[in-house]
């Protein structure tokens, strides 16, 4: 299993603990960031980011934090160190047998 593959089932794992924030999309106390990052996520995250405001989007799975530039905030995609997206893996559809 390659490091990517271990990162993915990592982010993948620590958010179980995080079901309400999945399906909401905000954190408990009404903000749009998540109020306790999963110490996991946390380990993998690259240096240099804002982990205090970080919202995790449904549409791609994937965590994202506010950042502050010069002349705007936006969001970008939370990385590791060797650039890749923290993400959640996709749900896979359950397999139904074809009827015969």
């Amino acid at each position: 299993m390659n490091i990517r593959s271990k990162l993915l089932l990592l982010a993948g794992l620590s958010l179980a603990a995080c079901t309400e924030l999945a399906t909401t999309g905000t954190a408990v106390d009404g903000s749009r960031f998540v109020a306790d990052l999963p110490e996991s996520v946390r380990a993998i995250a690259a240096p240099g980011q804002n982990l205090d405001k970080v919202v995790f989007l449904e549409q791609d799975n994937c965590y994202w934090y506010e950042h502050a530039g010069p002349v705007e905030t936006t969001l970008l995609p939370l990385r590791t160190a060797r650039g890749n997206a923290i993400c959640a893996e996709q749900p896979t559809a359950p397999v139904v047998p074809a009827a015969t």
